[in-house]
């Protein structure tokens, strides 16, 4: 199913990104979520490295993309790459973004969903929503759609499925499906439908204390669950048309994410693997989500450690896809038409 089943947890961006030299050179990138030592800059200097005709990323702080701008400018004067100030808590600075990446590109062969949150307290973007999920998932939902038309101009010119848009995820999609009843978290666990409930085994729970109604880490992974179920839809109906979807799992790595995570919530992460990542090994699973031929087929939608994968049931449901896509065009206020006669 992969071009290179030798590539594992250790593979790094820079070597995958050498071993599809040919899929990089003269290609338009788009990376949203790039600040300096970051995963975002990571594949930003592996892709920098394969003449790329165009890179453009994206950022909540433009200050900190100029950083890694001014870093691959650096080692490669004459590439030329953009950045765009773009807040995925924001609907209208997504819009604003977008309209902006719209100007820049003729095409996007490659749009790398990969800016994210985690938080330990309730809180919310300023058009309401609960911030991981109106971050991780509503952000790059609507980004994702106001981009298509590029992504269809890349798709008509190159060869089936090699236009793609890659959702990072990550493995704590395993701790909860959709809320569809409360996505919000404003209710207790027992008063939302059980199929909505985060995962239970023997000795794990994910239920908030009495008299509270949120767990970060369940929001957390609703909102990673949205980023494959976003990818499955994308495949469903923009595959005929050439567009491949992936959601990468990039491993357990120690980024700036985990910032606004109290010493509890840190603790609680630090024991959730016995292997962490570099940054570089980090970036890897996506970059071969992004570049890799072989991986032309709609019922991929899930890579880990640079490998195809299965998800969680909840996030491979077709029926779950398509009711998330509904609430998210009621949430932005928008509807996406991806049926053949509106693509274009």
């Amino acid at each position: 199913m992969v071009s290179h089943t030798e590539f594992d947890r250790h593979t790094t961006a820079t070597t995958v990104a050498q071993a599809f030299d040919d899929n990089i050179r003269d290609k338009t990138v788009v990376i949203v979520g790039v600040s300096p030592k970051s995963l975002g800059e990571s594949m930003t200097t592996a892709l920098a490295a394969h003449s790329p005709s165009l890179l453009i990323l994206a950022s909540r702080t433009r200050a900190k993309i100029e950083k890694v701008v001014s870093e691959v400018k650096s080692k490669h004067a004459d590439l030329r790459i953009e950045n765009v100030e773009l807040d995925l808590s924001s609907l209208d600075s997504i819009r604003k973004g977008a309209e902006q990446i719209n100007s820049l590109a003729k095409q996007i062969d490659i749009l790398i969903n990969n800016a994210a949150v985690v938080t330990s307290s309730h809180e919310f973007t300023q058009d309401g929503l609960e911030l991981q999920f109106g971050t991780n998932h509503i952000g790059p939902f609507l980004l994702t759609n106001l981009l298509i038309p590029k992504l269809l101009a890349s798709a008509q010119k190159s060869s089936p499925g090699s236009t793609r848009v890659v959702n990072v995820t990550s493995l704590g999609h395993v701790i909860s499906p959709i809320r569809f009843s409360d996505h919000k978290f404003q209710k207790r666990p027992e008063d939302i439908p059980s199929d909505e409930r985060p995962m239970s085994r023997p000795g794990v729970s994910f239920d908030p204390p009495p008299g509270e109604t949120y767990v970060p880490f369940v929001a957390y992974g609703q909102s990673k669950t949205a980023n494959i179920l976003l990818s499955l839809y994308l495949n469903q109906h923009l595959s005929d048309a050439g567009v491949q979807s992936i959601a990468t799992h990039p491993g357990s790595i120690w980024t700036d994410l985990s910032r606004n995570l109290d010493e509890k919530h840190l603790a609680m992460i630090e024991n959730t693997s016995t292997f962490w990542k570099d940054i570089d090994q980090g970036s890897a699973t996506t970059l071969v989500a992004a570049l890799d031929p072989k991986l032309n087929d709609p019922k991929v939608i899930f890579l880990n450690d640079c490998q195809v994968a299965e998800p969680a049931e909840w996030a491979s449901n077709a029926n779950a896809a398509e009711r998330l896509w509904k609430l998210s065009e009621e949430i932005v206020g928008q509807k996406f038409e991806l049926s053949p006669s509106n693509r274009l």
